[in-house]
This record gives structure tokens, C-alpha cells and sequence, in this order.
């Protein structure tokens, strides 16, 4: 990691977009904004930018934060930082940066500007010398990202039904066959008389058992399709206008 570096005005415009850490090194989110001083212009506050494409802009003092090589670092927490007011415009509110002040529990002079209502504002231009003075033109850029989000369920779901079934089976049965042949022979003594004689017939019948048996798998596997979407915006675009008398235009 390189020295740490006090922030000044001269290395403003190399901070931005850069992340912020706390002081225990958690990641807040990235420069947005540097707010300075209106008459020392001296650096106040760090605009973090934070949310989905820095969508929401968090300020935290510059006192005791350093650019080091990997981000800048504040010496505030991460949840002290969190739940400061949120601004969104490029001057701070008198009443607004005293709630910061109180916030971070920073002591607050009346007599920090000639105005009684000490405001910052962003920094997007400064001088360059004797008989110089340039301005930083900016415009924003669409930045399109992506997210995570459910877009549907599939569940596999097993219910039981009854249905009728039937099967043929073919089923055997003894049958009893009479006959009657003429003999002649003698009879022995004692064959007169009463006599009775069965035969036991057999039939088949139908018997029924159930077994269970699996007949199939259904499995459900993750797949990934691809499709383009379109996505679409307004960014807004600074432009630099230049009035007055005997301007020659030179365009690097």
C-alpha cells in the first residue's frame, strides 16, 4: 500500500471514482463529489457515492482522510457513515451541514466564510496561472449493469390417482365324465348291496396382488438461455459557452 496522501485541491480531479473506505477498511462506496470551502477552498466533505450506480450520495468530513494507493480512507465507521443525511445537490444547506457537523460530532464555526451561511460547493473549475483560468466540462454516462432476480419457480409435485384396470386370465376346472361299458362276468359273493363313491373336482380361481413398481424419473435441471434487452435513458451533458470580445478559438 503507498503513503498516505492529505487530500488538497490539487488532487481533487484524480479522487473521483475511487473507493472510500472506513476506518476499519470496509468499503463505503467511491468518491462522487469533493465539496470545498466557497472562500478558502479548502476540501470539506467527500461525496460517496453509493447504491445502484450511485444512486444515493453520502457525505463524510475530510478531516483525517488520506488517498492512499488503493482508495481514500476517512476515519470514520462504516455504519456512522451510513446513516448521514443524504445530499444530492451541489451546495450543502446551512442547516444541512450543521446536522453533518453535529452528525460526526465535528465542532462547527460561524466564521468559517464571509457568508453567514457557510456553504460548499462542488468543485469544477480553478485557475491556472496569471491570466489564465479554465473550466472543467462533465456529462454523465449510461452505465448499464446487471442484477439477480427470481423470474420464476419450477416445482415437481407427485399426487396419487385411482383408476379402474383389467386383465383376462385363462382359469382351468375338472370336469366329471360318465361312462357305461356292458361287462358279463359273475359276481362274487357279497357285491349286491348299497356303495357310494366321490371324486373330488378342482376349479381354478382368479387371485389378485398388487405390487408396486417404479415406472419413471422426472428430474428438473437449471439451464441458461440468453436474450438481449434494450435499455435506454437521459444523461445530462455540460456545455461551455464562450462570450466576449476578441476571443480567438483554439481547439486542442
Amino acid at each position: 500500500m503507498k503513503n498516505p496522501t492529505e487530500l488538497s485541491i490539487q488532487n481533487l480531479q484524480q479522487l473521483r471514482g475511487m473507493p472510500v473506505y472506513s476506518s476499519e477498511k470496509e468499503q463505503i462506496g467511491k468518491v462522487d463529489t469533493i465539496y470545498v470551502d466557497e472562500d478558502t477552498r479548502t476540501p470539506e466533505w467527500i461525496g460517496i457515492g453509493v447504491g445502484f450506480f450511485g444512486s444515493k450520495r453520502l457525505l463524510v468530513p475530510t478531516q483525517g482522510a488520506v488517498a492512499q494507493g488503493d482508495g481514500v480512507y476517512v476515519r470514520f465507521d462504516k455504519a456512522t457513515v451510513e446513516s448521514s443525511p443524504n445530499v444530492t445537490g451541489e451546495e450543502i444547506p446551512e442547516g444541512t451541514e450543521r446536522s453533518l457537523y453535529d452528525h460526526y460530532g465535528v465542532s462547527y464555526s460561524d466564521d468559517r466564510s464571509d457568508s453567514t451561511l457557510p456553504q460548499g460547493r462542488q468543485t469544477d473549475s480553478a485557475s491556472t496561472g496569471a491570466g489564465q483560468a479554465s473550466m472543467t466540462r462533465s456529462e454523465e454516462e449510461l452505465r448499464v449493469g446487471k442484477r439477480q432476480k427470481e423470474a420464476g419457480r419450477v416445482r415437481l409435485r407427485k399426487w396419487v390417482e385411482t383408476e379402474p384396470v383389467s386383465e383376462e386370465v385363462t382359469l382351468q376346472r375338472e370336469t366329471a365324465e360318465v361312462s357305461r361299458e356292458p361287462i358279463d362276468r359273475p359276481a362274487g359273493a357279497g357285491e349286491i348291496g348299497e356303495e357310494e363313491v366321490e371324486v373330488a373336482l378342482q376349479t381354478e380361481e382368479p387371485v389378485v396382488e398388487k405390487a408396486t413398481v417404479a415406472k419413471e424419473q422426472v428430474s428438473v435441471k437449471k439451464g441458461t438461455a440468453t436474450t438481449k434487452e434494450k435499455v435506454s435513458g437521459e444523461v445530462q451533458k455540460e456545455r461551455i459557452e464562450v462570450d466576449g470580445e476578441d476571443v480567438e478559438r483554439v481547439d486542442k
